[in-house]
Protein backbone atom coordinates (compact mmCIF):
# COMPACT_ATOMS: atom_id res chain seq x y z
CA UNK A 1 0.00 0.00 0.00
CA UNK A 2 1.54 2.94 -1.01
CA UNK A 3 1.74 5.94 1.87
CA UNK A 4 1.99 8.90 -0.66
CA UNK A 5 -0.46 8.45 -3.52
CA UNK A 6 -1.52 12.08 -3.42
CA UNK A 7 -4.89 12.22 -2.53
CA UNK A 8 -5.03 15.75 -4.16
CA UNK A 9 -4.73 14.85 -7.01
CA UNK A 10 -7.78 12.69 -7.62
CA UNK A 11 -9.40 16.43 -7.80
CA UNK A 12 -7.05 19.00 -8.89
CA UNK A 13 -7.54 18.60 -12.89
CA UNK A 14 -9.10 21.85 -13.95
CA UNK A 15 -10.58 18.48 -16.90
CA UNK A 16 -12.46 17.39 -14.11
CA UNK A 17 -16.05 17.69 -14.15
CA UNK A 18 -17.38 21.10 -12.69
CA UNK A 19 -19.44 19.81 -9.85
CA UNK A 20 -15.87 18.30 -8.65
CA UNK A 21 -14.03 21.16 -9.09
CA UNK A 22 -17.40 22.85 -7.24
CA UNK A 23 -16.88 20.46 -4.04
CA UNK A 24 -13.30 21.21 -3.74
CA UNK A 25 -13.46 24.85 -3.91
CA UNK A 26 -11.52 26.96 -1.31
CA UNK A 27 -12.31 30.47 -0.87
CA UNK A 28 -9.66 32.00 1.47
CA UNK A 29 -6.20 30.07 2.82
CA UNK A 30 -4.51 32.15 5.79
CA UNK A 31 -1.39 31.49 7.87
CA UNK A 32 -1.74 32.77 11.47
CA UNK A 33 1.25 33.19 14.15
CA UNK A 34 1.04 31.82 17.79
CA UNK A 35 0.19 35.57 18.77
CA UNK A 36 -3.08 35.58 16.26
CA UNK A 37 -1.40 37.93 13.39
CA UNK A 38 -2.44 37.32 9.53
CA UNK A 39 0.71 36.50 8.61
CA UNK A 40 -0.35 35.04 4.78
CA UNK A 41 -4.05 35.17 3.59
CA UNK A 42 -5.12 35.06 0.10
CA UNK A 43 -8.56 35.29 -1.03
CA UNK A 44 -10.63 33.53 -3.73
CA UNK A 45 -13.55 34.01 -5.45
CA UNK A 46 -16.70 33.74 -3.25
CA UNK A 47 -20.55 33.52 -4.89
CA UNK A 48 -22.20 34.58 -1.17
CA UNK A 49 -20.80 37.84 -1.80
CA UNK A 50 -19.19 38.31 1.68
CA UNK A 51 -17.36 42.00 1.27
CA UNK A 52 -16.24 41.35 5.25
CA UNK A 53 -12.28 42.19 5.06
CA UNK A 54 -10.05 38.81 5.72
CA UNK A 55 -8.83 39.66 8.65
CA UNK A 56 -12.14 40.13 10.61
CA UNK A 57 -12.47 36.62 9.31
CA UNK A 58 -9.10 35.17 10.80
CA UNK A 59 -9.48 37.08 13.82
CA UNK A 60 -12.73 35.54 15.06
CA UNK A 61 -11.05 32.00 13.89
CA UNK A 62 -8.40 32.52 16.12
CA UNK A 63 -9.68 33.71 19.05
CA UNK A 64 -12.71 30.53 18.39
CA UNK A 65 -9.60 28.15 18.40
CA UNK A 66 -7.56 30.15 21.49
CA UNK A 67 -10.51 29.53 23.50
CA UNK A 68 -12.25 26.89 22.22
CA UNK A 69 -15.20 26.48 24.51
CA UNK A 70 -16.54 23.25 22.94
CA UNK A 71 -19.28 25.01 20.96
CA UNK A 72 -19.59 24.92 17.09
CA UNK A 73 -21.20 28.23 16.62
CA UNK A 74 -22.15 27.88 13.17
CA UNK A 75 -24.31 25.17 13.98
CA UNK A 76 -28.31 26.13 14.16
CA UNK A 77 -29.30 26.70 17.47
CA UNK A 78 -26.13 26.95 19.03
CA UNK A 79 -23.93 29.65 20.56
CA UNK A 80 -23.07 31.91 17.77
CA UNK A 81 -21.57 35.12 20.49
CA UNK A 82 -17.70 33.60 19.45
CA UNK A 83 -17.41 33.69 23.48
CA UNK A 84 -17.83 37.36 23.41
CA UNK A 85 -21.69 37.90 24.51
CA UNK A 86 -22.61 37.73 27.97
CA UNK A 87 -25.02 34.67 27.01
CA UNK A 88 -22.22 33.00 25.77
CA UNK A 89 -20.82 31.55 28.99
CA UNK A 90 -24.44 30.43 30.42
CA UNK A 91 -24.85 26.99 27.87
CA UNK A 92 -25.05 23.92 29.99
CA UNK A 93 -24.40 20.68 27.72
CA UNK A 94 -27.95 19.68 27.55
CA UNK A 95 -27.83 22.19 24.31
CA UNK A 96 -24.93 20.14 23.02
CA UNK A 97 -26.92 17.25 22.75
CA UNK A 98 -24.16 15.55 24.30
CA UNK A 99 -26.02 13.20 26.74
CA UNK A 100 -23.48 13.42 29.22
CA UNK A 101 -25.03 13.63 32.38
CA UNK A 102 -22.82 16.68 32.87
CA UNK A 103 -25.89 19.11 31.94
CA UNK A 104 -25.61 20.77 35.65
CA UNK A 105 -22.42 22.48 35.30
CA UNK A 106 -21.92 25.23 33.02
CA UNK A 107 -18.99 25.81 30.76
CA UNK A 108 -16.93 27.96 33.33
CA UNK A 109 -16.31 25.00 35.55
CA UNK A 110 -15.68 22.14 32.26
CA UNK A 111 -12.25 21.80 30.71
CA UNK A 112 -12.09 22.02 26.83
CA UNK A 113 -9.68 20.52 24.79
CA UNK A 114 -7.83 21.92 21.29
CA UNK A 115 -10.74 22.85 19.13
CA UNK A 116 -10.77 20.20 16.16
CA UNK A 117 -10.17 20.55 12.79
CA UNK A 118 -12.79 21.83 11.49
CA UNK A 119 -15.72 23.49 12.58
CA UNK A 120 -18.19 26.06 11.30
CA UNK A 121 -18.62 29.75 12.07
CA UNK A 122 -21.52 31.80 12.25
CA UNK A 123 -20.61 33.43 9.00
CA UNK A 124 -21.30 30.38 7.07
CA UNK A 125 -17.99 29.27 6.26
CA UNK A 126 -16.38 25.68 7.19
CA UNK A 127 -13.18 26.65 9.09
CA UNK A 128 -10.11 23.93 8.88
CA UNK A 129 -6.80 24.16 10.10
CA UNK A 130 -3.69 22.43 11.04
CA UNK A 131 -0.96 23.21 13.19
CA UNK A 132 2.89 23.40 12.69
CA UNK A 133 5.36 24.52 14.65
CA UNK A 134 3.06 26.88 16.44
CA UNK A 135 1.83 28.22 13.24
CA UNK A 136 -1.99 27.47 12.40
CA UNK A 137 -2.45 27.05 8.58
CA UNK A 138 -6.16 27.49 8.05
CA UNK A 139 -8.77 27.93 5.00
CA UNK A 140 -12.39 28.50 4.97
CA UNK A 141 -15.20 27.45 2.24
CA UNK A 142 -18.55 28.16 1.62
CA UNK A 143 -18.93 24.16 0.19
CA UNK A 144 -19.78 21.19 1.43
CA UNK A 145 -16.14 19.46 0.44
CA UNK A 146 -14.24 16.51 1.53
CA UNK A 147 -12.31 17.79 4.92
CA UNK A 148 -9.75 14.81 4.78
CA UNK A 149 -8.55 16.39 1.36
CA UNK A 150 -8.30 19.97 2.69
CA UNK A 151 -6.09 18.99 5.83
CA UNK A 152 -3.87 16.76 3.10
CA UNK A 153 -3.52 20.08 1.65
CA UNK A 154 -2.73 22.32 4.41
CA UNK A 155 -0.43 19.29 5.56
CA UNK A 156 1.45 19.96 1.94
CA UNK A 157 1.40 23.22 1.38
CA UNK A 158 2.99 23.55 5.32
CA UNK A 159 5.75 21.05 3.97
CA UNK A 160 6.13 23.03 0.54
CA UNK A 161 6.94 26.16 2.81
CA UNK A 162 9.22 24.28 5.09
CA UNK A 163 11.08 22.57 1.80
CA UNK A 164 11.65 26.15 0.04
CA UNK A 165 12.22 28.55 3.69
CA UNK A 166 14.40 25.56 5.22
CA UNK A 167 12.41 26.18 8.39
CA UNK A 168 8.83 26.96 9.24
CA UNK A 169 8.35 29.84 11.65
CA UNK A 170 7.13 33.08 11.68
CA UNK A 171 10.03 35.06 11.28
CA UNK A 172 11.05 32.93 7.86
CA UNK A 173 7.62 33.35 6.45
CA UNK A 174 8.17 37.26 7.23
CA UNK A 175 10.78 37.10 5.22
CA UNK A 176 10.23 34.88 2.21
CA UNK A 177 6.42 36.28 1.92
CA UNK A 178 7.34 37.22 -1.91
CA UNK A 179 8.38 33.71 -2.76
CA UNK A 180 5.58 32.15 -0.68
CA UNK A 181 2.78 34.02 -2.62
CA UNK A 182 4.54 32.64 -5.41
CA UNK A 183 4.59 29.31 -4.42
CA UNK A 184 0.32 30.04 -3.46
CA UNK A 185 0.27 31.04 -7.14
CA UNK A 186 1.09 27.74 -8.24
CA UNK A 187 -0.44 25.43 -5.47
CA UNK A 188 -4.06 26.74 -5.95
CA UNK A 189 -5.49 28.18 -8.25
CA UNK A 190 -8.96 30.08 -8.11
CA UNK A 191 -9.17 27.58 -4.60
CA UNK A 192 -8.49 24.78 -7.08
CA UNK A 193 -5.16 22.56 -5.60
CA UNK A 194 -2.96 22.47 -8.76
CA UNK A 195 0.60 21.53 -8.30
CA UNK A 196 1.51 20.38 -4.76
CA UNK A 197 5.25 18.45 -4.89
CA UNK A 198 8.21 20.13 -4.12
CA UNK A 199 10.05 18.70 -7.15
CA UNK A 200 7.55 20.18 -9.94
CA UNK A 201 7.33 23.53 -8.16
CA UNK A 202 10.78 24.22 -8.98
CA UNK A 203 9.80 24.85 -12.75
CA UNK A 204 7.55 27.85 -11.41
CA UNK A 205 9.42 29.67 -9.17
CA UNK A 206 11.47 32.50 -9.66
CA UNK A 207 12.05 34.45 -5.99
CA UNK A 208 15.31 32.86 -3.93
CA UNK A 209 14.93 32.51 -0.31
CA UNK A 210 16.21 34.33 2.60
CA UNK A 211 17.38 31.90 5.20
CA UNK A 212 16.30 32.50 8.72
CA UNK A 213 18.87 30.56 11.62
CA UNK A 214 16.57 27.76 12.79
CA UNK A 215 14.98 27.79 16.53
CA UNK A 216 16.81 25.60 19.10
CA UNK A 217 15.51 23.17 20.63
CA UNK A 218 16.02 22.66 24.20
CA UNK A 219 15.84 19.03 24.26
CA UNK A 220 19.25 18.84 21.57
CA UNK A 221 20.67 21.48 23.76
CA UNK A 222 20.95 18.79 26.62
CA UNK A 223 22.91 16.37 23.67
CA UNK A 224 24.66 17.92 21.35
CA UNK A 225 25.22 15.12 19.27
CA UNK A 226 21.80 13.80 18.94
CA UNK A 227 20.89 17.28 16.91
CA UNK A 228 21.40 17.21 13.08
CA UNK A 229 23.70 18.93 11.48
CA UNK A 230 22.65 22.62 10.21
CA UNK A 231 22.75 21.29 6.65
CA UNK A 232 19.37 19.92 7.20
CA UNK A 233 17.49 23.27 7.66
CA UNK A 234 18.64 24.45 3.68
CA UNK A 235 16.46 25.04 1.59
CA UNK A 236 15.64 22.93 -1.63
CA UNK A 237 16.45 25.85 -4.00
CA UNK A 238 19.62 28.31 -4.08
CA UNK A 239 18.83 30.39 -1.18
CA UNK A 240 20.05 34.24 -0.09
CA UNK A 241 21.78 34.57 3.91
CA UNK A 242 20.51 37.56 6.23
CA UNK A 243 23.85 39.56 5.10
CA UNK A 244 22.25 39.63 1.70
CA UNK A 245 24.85 36.66 0.21
CA UNK A 246 23.71 34.11 -2.48
CA UNK A 247 24.46 30.64 -1.75
CA UNK A 248 24.38 28.16 -4.67
CA UNK A 249 23.18 24.67 -3.97
CA UNK A 250 25.89 23.44 -6.17
CA UNK A 251 28.91 25.50 -4.86
CA UNK A 252 30.49 24.27 -2.00
CA UNK A 253 27.58 21.90 -1.66
CA UNK A 254 27.73 18.85 0.61
CA UNK A 255 26.26 15.22 -0.54
CA UNK A 256 24.18 14.75 2.59
CA UNK A 257 21.54 12.88 3.31
CA UNK A 258 19.27 12.92 6.66
CA UNK A 259 17.91 9.93 8.11
CA UNK A 260 15.10 9.76 11.20
CA UNK A 261 13.77 7.18 12.67
CA UNK A 262 10.64 8.75 15.03
CA UNK A 263 7.95 6.50 17.25
CA UNK A 264 5.71 7.97 19.03
CA UNK A 265 3.86 5.78 21.98
CA UNK A 266 0.51 5.58 22.93
CA UNK A 267 0.39 3.63 26.53
CA UNK A 268 -2.43 3.20 28.99
CA UNK A 269 -1.15 1.97 32.27
CA UNK A 270 -3.62 0.70 35.23
CA UNK A 271 -3.52 2.51 38.41
CA UNK A 272 -1.26 -0.64 39.90
CA UNK A 273 1.55 -0.19 36.91
CA UNK A 274 0.43 -2.39 34.76
CA UNK A 275 0.14 -1.73 30.86
CA UNK A 276 -3.46 -2.13 29.52
CA UNK A 277 -3.29 -1.05 26.32
CA UNK A 278 0.17 0.27 24.20
CA UNK A 279 1.10 0.78 20.27
CA UNK A 280 3.82 2.10 18.22
CA UNK A 281 3.28 4.13 15.53
CA UNK A 282 6.67 5.14 13.83
CA UNK A 283 7.91 6.06 10.21
CA UNK A 284 11.51 6.67 8.45
CA UNK A 285 11.30 9.91 7.17
CA UNK A 286 14.77 11.49 5.03
CA UNK A 287 15.34 14.64 3.60
CA UNK A 288 18.20 14.25 0.68
CA UNK A 289 21.07 16.92 -0.39
CA UNK A 290 22.63 14.68 -3.04
CA UNK A 291 23.96 15.98 -6.19
CA UNK A 292 22.76 13.94 -9.15
CA UNK A 293 19.82 12.29 -7.24
CA UNK A 294 21.03 8.99 -7.19
CA UNK A 295 19.32 5.72 -6.58
CA UNK A 296 19.56 4.67 -2.58
CA UNK A 297 19.34 1.50 -1.41
CA UNK A 298 18.07 1.36 2.21
CA UNK A 299 18.19 -2.22 4.58
CA UNK A 300 16.32 -2.78 7.60
CA UNK A 301 16.29 -5.66 10.19
CA UNK A 302 16.89 -8.91 8.29
CA UNK A 303 14.65 -10.57 10.49
CA UNK A 304 11.62 -7.92 10.53
CA UNK A 305 8.61 -9.76 10.12
CA UNK A 306 5.28 -8.03 8.76
CA UNK A 307 1.79 -9.03 10.15
CA UNK A 308 1.51 -10.97 13.91
CA UNK A 309 -0.18 -13.81 11.94
CA UNK A 310 2.57 -14.06 9.24
CA UNK A 311 3.00 -17.97 10.09
CA UNK A 312 6.91 -17.40 10.90
CA UNK A 313 8.33 -19.11 13.62
CA UNK A 314 12.52 -18.81 12.02
CA UNK A 315 12.39 -15.12 13.25
CA UNK A 316 10.76 -15.78 16.26
CA UNK A 317 12.98 -13.59 18.01
CA UNK A 318 12.89 -10.49 15.62
CA UNK A 319 10.62 -7.50 14.98
CA UNK A 320 7.17 -7.77 14.34
CA UNK A 321 5.23 -4.78 13.17
CA UNK A 322 1.45 -5.09 12.58
CA UNK A 323 1.99 -3.65 9.34
CA UNK A 324 4.05 -1.11 6.68
CA UNK A 325 2.83 1.38 4.22
CA UNK A 326 5.38 2.86 1.76
CA UNK A 327 6.31 5.64 -0.49
CA UNK A 328 5.04 5.55 -3.98
CA UNK A 329 8.93 6.41 -5.13
CA UNK A 330 9.87 2.67 -3.46
CA UNK A 331 10.81 -0.04 -5.47
CA UNK A 332 10.26 -2.84 -3.37
CA UNK A 333 11.51 -5.69 -5.83
CA UNK A 334 14.16 -7.11 -2.71
CA UNK A 335 11.64 -6.40 0.29
CA UNK A 336 10.36 -10.00 0.69
CA UNK A 337 14.10 -11.96 0.90
CA UNK A 338 16.30 -9.49 2.21
CA UNK A 339 14.15 -6.61 3.79
CA UNK A 340 16.04 -4.17 1.35
CA UNK A 341 14.12 -0.94 -0.51
CA UNK A 342 15.65 1.25 -3.36
CA UNK A 343 14.42 4.74 -4.53
CA UNK A 344 15.21 7.64 -5.99
CA UNK A 345 14.91 10.40 -3.22
CA UNK A 346 12.55 13.37 -4.14
CA UNK A 347 12.99 16.93 -3.15
CA UNK A 348 12.73 18.13 0.16
CA UNK A 349 11.42 15.91 3.42
CA UNK A 350 9.51 13.14 2.66
CA UNK A 351 8.45 9.74 4.36
CA UNK A 352 9.68 6.51 3.15
CA UNK A 353 7.45 4.65 4.94
CA UNK A 354 5.32 4.56 8.26
CA UNK A 355 4.49 1.42 10.85
CA UNK A 356 2.31 0.54 13.18
CA UNK A 357 3.11 -2.48 15.93
CA UNK A 358 0.86 -3.24 18.93
CA UNK A 359 1.34 -5.51 22.24
CA UNK A 360 3.59 -6.19 24.18
CA UNK A 361 6.77 -4.48 24.63
CA UNK A 362 8.93 -2.85 27.08
CA UNK A 363 7.88 0.71 28.09
CA UNK A 364 10.66 3.04 28.32
CA UNK A 365 8.88 4.74 31.80
CA UNK A 366 6.96 3.07 34.36
CA UNK A 367 4.32 4.95 36.54
CA UNK A 368 3.46 3.73 39.89
CA UNK A 369 0.54 6.70 41.27
CA UNK A 370 -0.66 6.20 45.09
CA UNK A 371 -3.36 8.21 46.64
CA UNK A 372 -4.27 8.53 50.62
CA UNK A 373 -6.53 9.92 52.52
CA UNK A 374 -5.10 11.25 55.59
CA UNK A 375 -7.65 12.82 56.55
CA UNK A 376 -11.50 13.56 55.39
CA UNK A 377 -10.47 17.04 53.62
CA UNK A 378 -6.72 16.00 53.03
CA UNK A 379 -5.19 13.12 50.61
CA UNK A 380 -1.41 12.74 49.60
CA UNK A 381 -0.51 11.61 46.15
CA UNK A 382 2.27 10.16 45.16
CA UNK A 383 4.02 9.57 41.74
CA UNK A 384 6.85 7.22 41.28
CA UNK A 385 8.54 6.65 37.92
CA UNK A 386 11.21 4.31 36.81
CA UNK A 387 13.09 4.48 33.90
CA UNK A 388 13.64 1.51 32.15
CA UNK A 389 15.35 2.71 29.37
CA UNK A 390 19.62 2.08 29.63
CA UNK A 391 21.45 4.37 31.63
CA UNK A 392 23.30 6.04 28.20
CA UNK A 393 20.01 7.28 27.39
CA UNK A 394 17.37 9.61 29.06
CA UNK A 395 14.44 11.55 28.49
CA UNK A 396 14.56 14.95 27.55
CA UNK A 397 11.83 17.08 28.08
CA UNK A 398 9.72 15.24 30.12
CA UNK A 399 6.32 16.73 31.77
CA UNK A 400 4.01 14.80 33.88
CA UNK A 401 0.32 16.07 34.72
CA UNK A 402 -2.02 15.21 37.35
CA UNK A 403 -5.46 17.07 37.11
CA UNK A 404 -7.09 17.59 40.34
CA UNK A 405 -10.46 18.01 42.11
CA UNK A 406 -12.93 21.09 41.58
CA UNK A 407 -12.85 21.01 45.21
CA UNK A 408 -9.20 21.66 45.54
CA UNK A 409 -7.69 24.75 47.65
CA UNK A 410 -4.57 24.29 47.92
CA UNK A 411 -1.71 21.85 47.33
CA UNK A 412 1.71 21.87 47.93
CA UNK A 413 4.44 19.03 46.47
CA UNK A 414 7.54 18.19 47.06
CA UNK A 415 10.32 15.94 44.45
CA UNK A 416 12.42 13.37 45.42
CA UNK A 417 15.35 13.24 42.65
CA UNK A 418 17.87 10.57 42.15
CA UNK A 419 21.63 12.32 40.72
CA UNK A 420 21.70 13.36 37.27
CA UNK A 421 18.44 14.58 37.01
CA UNK A 422 18.03 18.51 35.70
CA UNK A 423 16.13 20.97 35.32
CA UNK A 424 13.26 19.40 38.15
CA UNK A 425 10.44 21.62 39.20
CA UNK A 426 7.02 20.54 40.23
CA UNK A 427 4.05 22.92 41.17
CA UNK A 428 0.64 23.14 41.55
CA UNK A 429 -1.04 25.56 38.89
CA UNK A 430 -4.61 26.71 40.46
CA UNK A 431 -6.19 28.19 37.68
CA UNK A 432 -6.32 24.84 35.63
CA UNK A 433 -6.13 22.43 38.98
CA UNK A 434 -3.13 20.34 38.66
CA UNK A 435 0.12 19.33 39.28
CA UNK A 436 2.79 19.94 36.60
CA UNK A 437 6.11 18.02 37.38
CA UNK A 438 8.52 18.51 34.76
CA UNK A 439 12.33 17.06 34.31
CA UNK A 440 14.59 18.92 31.54
CA UNK A 441 16.70 15.37 31.58
CA UNK A 442 15.76 11.86 33.18
CA UNK A 443 18.57 9.52 33.13
CA UNK A 444 17.80 5.84 32.02
CA UNK A 445 17.79 3.25 34.58
CA UNK A 446 16.90 5.61 37.66
CA UNK A 447 13.62 6.35 39.62
CA UNK A 448 11.89 9.61 40.62
CA UNK A 449 9.58 10.48 42.71
CA UNK A 450 6.90 13.43 43.56
CA UNK A 451 4.81 13.57 46.35
CA UNK A 452 1.66 15.94 46.59
CA UNK A 453 -0.75 17.20 49.97
CA UNK A 454 -3.97 17.84 48.92
CA UNK A 455 -6.51 19.91 50.73
CA UNK A 456 -9.76 20.13 49.53
CA UNK A 457 -13.24 22.35 50.40
CA UNK A 458 -14.97 19.39 51.95
CA UNK A 459 -14.89 15.98 52.66
CA UNK A 460 -13.17 13.45 49.57
CA UNK A 461 -16.44 11.72 48.69
CA UNK A 462 -16.17 8.59 45.79
CA UNK A 463 -17.33 11.40 43.27
CA UNK A 464 -14.41 13.42 44.04
CA UNK A 465 -11.91 10.60 44.08
CA UNK A 466 -12.71 9.85 40.20
CA UNK A 467 -11.95 13.87 39.46
CA UNK A 468 -8.32 12.95 40.08
CA UNK A 469 -6.18 11.62 37.30
CA UNK A 470 -5.77 10.22 35.24
CA UNK A 471 -1.71 11.16 35.26
CA UNK A 472 -0.40 12.44 31.64
CA UNK A 473 3.33 12.22 30.71
CA UNK A 474 4.89 13.57 28.05
CA UNK A 475 8.51 13.01 26.72
CA UNK A 476 11.26 12.75 24.20
CA UNK A 477 14.09 9.96 23.85
CA UNK A 478 17.17 10.70 21.42
CA UNK A 479 18.98 7.92 20.00
CA UNK A 480 16.92 5.51 21.19
CA UNK A 481 13.90 3.33 19.62
CA UNK A 482 11.10 0.60 20.89
CA UNK A 483 10.53 -1.03 18.68
CA UNK A 484 14.51 -2.12 17.44
CA UNK A 485 13.44 -1.41 13.81
CA UNK A 486 17.18 -0.82 12.73
CA UNK A 487 18.71 0.82 9.90
CA UNK A 488 21.77 -1.71 8.55
CA UNK A 489 22.89 0.68 5.80
CA UNK A 490 22.09 2.97 3.05
CA UNK A 491 23.65 3.82 0.00
CA UNK A 492 24.22 4.72 -3.12
CA UNK A 493 22.67 1.36 -5.53
CA UNK A 494 25.79 2.56 -8.22
CA UNK A 495 29.31 2.79 -7.71
CA UNK A 496 29.97 6.12 -8.51
CA UNK A 497 34.01 6.71 -7.65
CA UNK A 498 34.74 9.96 -6.01
CA UNK A 499 31.31 10.19 -4.92
CA UNK A 500 31.28 10.22 -0.65
CA UNK A 501 27.73 11.17 0.90
CA UNK A 502 27.57 11.74 3.78
CA UNK A 503 24.89 9.85 5.84
CA UNK A 504 22.92 10.85 9.17
CA UNK A 505 20.62 9.02 11.10
CA UNK A 506 19.20 9.78 13.92
CA UNK A 507 16.62 7.84 16.48
CA UNK A 508 13.78 9.65 18.00
CA UNK A 509 11.01 8.12 20.55
CA UNK A 510 7.99 10.56 21.55
CA UNK A 511 4.87 9.76 23.80
CA UNK A 512 2.27 10.42 21.74
CA UNK A 513 -0.62 9.63 24.72
CA UNK A 514 1.41 8.20 28.01
CA UNK A 515 -1.12 7.96 30.50
CA UNK A 516 -1.66 6.44 33.50
CA UNK A 517 -5.18 5.64 35.52
CA UNK A 518 -5.62 6.42 39.06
Amino acid sequence: QNLHEDPISAVTTKSAASEVLDATMITNFFVISPRGDTVIAKSYRSKSGVGAHERSHTEAFFRKVKFWDGVAPGTPGMDTTLGLGSGGNKLSTDSLGGGSGEGSETKDSKKFGDAPPVFVMPDGYSYMHVKRNGLIFGCATEKNISPVVVIELLSKIAKVFKDYCGTLSEESIRKNFILLYELLDELLDYGYPQVTQTENLKAFVYNEPIVVSAVADTGKMINPKTASASAVHKPVISSVDADGKKTSLAANQKNEIFVDILERLSVLFSSNGYVLNSTIDGCIQMKSYLAGNPQLRLALNEDLIVGKNSGSTSYSSGVTVDDINFNDCVNLSEWDHGRTLSFYPPDGEFIVLSYRMTGEFKTPFRIFPSIEEVEPNKLEIAVHIRAEIPDNHFGANVSIEVPLPNSTTAATCNVVSTPGATGVNAEYVSQEKKLVWTLKKFPGCTEQTMRAKITLSGPCTSQIRREIGPINMSYEIPMYNVSSLQVRYLRIAENMPGYTPYRWVRYVTQSNSYVCRL
